[in-house]
C-alpha cells in the first residue's frame, strides 16, 4: 500500500502558505478607511463657524451671545459634543468670501438657497422661510414718491448689498423695467442699509421680511412697500466633501423640530414682532433717554439681590407703568412695578410709589414666582411662564396647564400655553376650572410686549458698549 501522508502534508502546507499570502496581498491592497468630515469635527472637538453679525443671526447682548441662528448652531454643536468656534463677519459678501477661502466647517449667515448659489456652494437643510421686500422711508409718503409698483422704482436711489440675493433680484428687475437702476455696496450690511434708509441717506433698500420686522423696532420710520420675491428658504452653507455633516444636520434638525424647540425659538425671536406700533415705539425711544436713567441704579441693585437681569426688570417695568413711579390703575395697582396692596405687603414694600421699593418688591415677587414653577418648565418657556404669572396670577397659569392636558397639549411649553390661555375667557372652558374666568389674552400680549421692549433696550446697550 502506498504512503500518501508526506504528499498530503506538503499539499496542506502549500495551501496554508498560499492562503496567508493571499490575505497579505488583500490587506496591503485594501485602502485605509476615510475619515468623514463629521468625524474630523468630532476629533478636533470643535465646530468652526463663519457667522454674520446681525440681529437675526448673531450679536453679543448685555449678558450673553444671542441670535436666532446662533442659538440653533449652538444647539447643534452641543449635540455633537464639541465647542463652538466663531469667525464673525459683517456682510453676506464677506461670509461668502470666507466660505470660498475654505474658512470654517459651516457658514451661518441668513443666506437663501437660490439656484445660482447652489452651483457654487453646498447647502444644508432649510431652517426658515422668508420673502424679499422693498424697504423705504415713510417720509416718501409726504413727498408722494413712495413706490406703488415696479415702474415707480425708476429714479429712486436704491442700494443693496453685494453678493446678496437682493442684488440678483434687482438685476432681474432692471432688465425688465426700462430706466431702473440701483447701486451695489460691499461696505454696508443689510442692517446698516436699513439704518441709512431710516436716516433718508438712501431712498430704499431690499431686505428679507424677518430682517425688516426686527429692525423696524429700531428704525420706526421704515415701511415695506413692494414684495419682490417668492418665498425662499434660508440654509447654512457646508464645506465641500462627503455628506456626513449634511446628514447629521438633517437628523438633528428633525429632532429639534419635533421636540418643540424650534417653535419655541421662533416664538421667542419673532412672535412678538407683529405688535409693532409706530407711536408707541417712538415714545419708548424718547423715554429710554429721559426716564430710564433715573431708575437704572435701582434696577441694577435688584439684579444683584434677586439674580434677575436688570434689563428684563426695566422692560417689564415699562410695560407695567411706562416708568412712571406715580402710576395708578383703576384696579388699584400702583407704582413702577404696579403692585397690588396685598402683594406689596407680602414683599415688604411700605410705599408703592417709592421707585426703589417698587422695583425691589417687583423683583422679589418675580423671583418667588419663578421658584414656584415646576422643574419641567425649562429655558425660554420658564421666563415666559414667570412673566405671565406675574400678570394673570399663578392660579390661572395652573388652570391653563390643567386645560392644556385635557386638550392634549404640553402644559410645560409656553408655545402651547399661550394658545390655551385665551380660552380661559370662554365659559365652556373656565366653568370647570378651579380659578374660573380670566382675560387670558392679556398675559400673552404682556409677555410679547416685554420681549419687544427688552430687545430694543438690549440693542441700545450693545451700541453704547
Amino acid at each position: 500500500m502506498r504512503n500518501y501522508k508526506p504528499k498530503l502534508v506538503i499539499a496542506v502546507l502549500f495551501f496554508i502558505v498560499g492562503w496567508q499570502a493571499s490575505l497579505f496581498f488583500i490587506n496591503i491592497s485594501k485602502p485605509e478607511p476615510t475619515t468623514t468630515l463629521l468625524e474630523k469635527i468630532k476629533e478636533k472637538k470643535r465646530l468652526d463657524v463663519v457667522i454674520l453679525n446681525s440681529p437675526t443671526v448673531y450679536y453679543v447682548g448685555s449678558y450673553k451671545e444671542r441670535g436666532f441662528e446662533y442659538e440653533l448652531i449652538s444647539d447643534y454643536a452641543k449635540k455633537l459634543g464639541v465647542d463652538l468656534n466663531l469667525t464673525v463677519v459683517y456682510t453676506v459678501s464677506e461670509a461668502l468670501q470666507k466660505t470660498r477661502d475654505g474658512v470654517g466647517d459651516i457658514t451661518v449667515a441668513s443666506i437663501s438657497n437660490t439656484s445660482t448659489r447652489a452651483k457654487d456652494f453646498k447647502f444644508g437643510p432649510q431652517y426658515y422661510t422668508t420673502q424679499e421686500h422693498l424697504i423705504c422711508n415713510s417720509g416718501m409718503y409726504k413727498k408722494r414718491t413712495i413706490p406703488e409698483n415696479v415702474q415707480d422704482l425708476v429714479g429712486l436711489n436704491i442700494v443693496v448689498g453685494k453678493d446678496t440675493s437682493y442684488e440678483v433680484t434687482m438685476s432681474k428687475l432692471s432688465r425688465s423695467v426700462l430706466g431702473l437702476d440701483f447701486n451695489i455696496t460691499d461696505k454696508y450690511s443689510t442692517e446698516q442699509l436699513l439704518e441709512l434708509t431710516h436716516e433718508q441717506k438712501v431712498d430704499c433698500t431690499v431686505a428679507d421680511s424677518n430682517i425688516f420686522m426686527i429692525n423696524q423696532r429700531y428704525y420706526p420710520e421704515l415701511v415695506r412697500t413692494l414684495v419682490l420675491s417668492e418665498k425662499k428658504n434660508l440654509a447654512w452653507i457646508l464645506r465641500e466633501g462627503d455628506n456626513s455633516v449634511n446628514e447629521s444636520l438633517y437628523k438633528w434638525l428633525n429632532v429639534y423640530e419635533h421636540s418643540g424647540k424650534m417653535t419655541e425659538l421662533r416664538d421667542f425671536y419673532y412672535s412678538f414682532l407683529g405688535i409693532f406700533d409706530y407711536y408707541d415705539t417712538k415714545v419708548f425711544y424718547k423715554r429710554l433717554k429721559t426716564r430710564l436713567p433715573k431708575y437704572e441704579k435701582y434696577f441694577k441693585e435688584a439684579e444683584e439681590k434677586y439674580n434677575i437681569p436688570w434689563l428684563l426688570l426695566a422692560a417689564q417695568s415699562y410695560q407695567e407703568s411706562h416708568w412712571n413711579p406715580k402710576a395708578t390703575s383703576h384696579t388699584g395697582v400702583r407704582g413702577l412695578m404696579m403692585l397690588t396692596q396685598a402683594t406689596a405687603k407680602q414683599m415688604g414694600v411700605k410705599n408703592r410709589l417709592n421707585a426703589k421699593e417698587s422695583i425691589h418688591g417687583g423683583a422679589k415677587y418675580l423671583s418667588k414666582i419663578e421658584k414656584r414653577l415646576a422643574p419641567e418648565i425649562k429655558g425660554k418657556s420658564r421666563l415666559a411662564f414667570t412673566l405671565a404669572a406675574y400678570n394673570v396670577g399663578m392660579g390661572h397659569i395652573h388652570d391653563a396647564q390643567t386645560l392644556a392636558r385635557k386638550l392634549n397639549k404640553n402644559p410645560y411649553s409656553w408655545n402651547d400655553i399661550k394658545k390655551v390661555l385665551p380660552l380661559l375667557s370662554q365659559k365652556k372652558y373656565y366653568k370647570n376650572l378651579k380659578h374660573g374666568y380670566a382675560r387670558g389674552n392679556e398675559p400673552v400680549r404682556y409677555v410679547n410686549s416685554i420681549q419687544h421692549y427688552l430687545d430694543i433696550i438690549n440693542k441700545g446697550e450693545v451700541e453704547e458698549n
